[in-house]
């Protein structure tokens, strides 16, 4: 299967650095819009066959334009939702934003158990996210698409690639509507799929200059140095 993972497009929250992680969250801004409707065309050489989404408004809203175009409807999942931030939501000091990461950061280097402050830890996390990942695998999709967050992809993508080592999502930024691809192969009959390798890390807006972000695409996709 071939994964392609999306950031949702800017937000009001991503311009002022909150940690805005919470259900239903905000929707799309003027530059976010504009990200969403670059979409089909930067993608339409992929055979794309599925569309999913999580259950933030900002994420549906994104793949809107893509679902459209392909003739497909978005399939909303909570499990592809943002890494929580527990009792840091809606915060944006620098305090906050390196305890989110700190956390967020441990996961990836095998340490499943530690808690986001007054949230998950990291073994329920990528379990939840694994877990729909599962899904599409069971229901045949060989090139999905997931609109999730930046977070969230770049944590499961660190953790799950074979290929990469932990201090990937330490160097590596994701900006709005930026784009990994994972695959992996099918399983050869015992029932195991193939590993996971990460194929390509687009971490700038798609759709040109015009449309990219820097400096307001939120802490959760950027690369700050702890």
């Amino acid at each position: 299967m071939r994964l392609i993972l999306i950031r949702h497009g800017q937000t009001p929250s991503n311009i002022d650095h909150f940690l805005d992680t919470a259900v239903p969250g905000p929707g799309l801004t003027e530059l976010g819009l504009a990200q969403a409707a670059a979409l089909p065309k930067a993608l339409a050489g992929e055979p794309i066959d599925a569309v999913y989404a999580s259950n933030l408004v900002r994420t549906q809203l994104t793949a809107d334009p893509l679902a459209a175009a392909l003739g497909l409807p978005v399939e909303v999942r909570e499990g592809l939702r943002e890494v929580s931030a527990g009792s840091l939501e809606m915060r944006n000091d620098r305090d906050a934003i390196i305890a989110y990461l700190k956390t967020v950061y441990s996961w990836v280097q095998g340490d499943l158990d530690v808690h986001m402050p007054g949230g998950p830890n990291g073994r329920e996390t990528f379990d939840r996210f694994d877990a729909v990942v599962a899904e599409l695998r069971a229901a045949g999709h060989s090139t999905p698409v997931v609109v999730s967050h930046g977070a969230m992809i770049r944590a499961w993508c660190t953790a799950r690639a074979a290929n990469v080592e932990p201090d990937f999502i330490v160097d590596n930024a994701l900006s709005n509507t930026g784009v990994a691809v994972m695959e992996s192969a099918d399983d050869d009959g015992g029932g195991t799929p193939g590993p996971w390798n990460l194929l390509t890390w687009m971490g700038e807006a798609v759709g040109g200059r015009q449309l990219r972000d820097y400096g307001e695409d939120g802490p959760a996709g950027e690369d700050v140095k702890l």
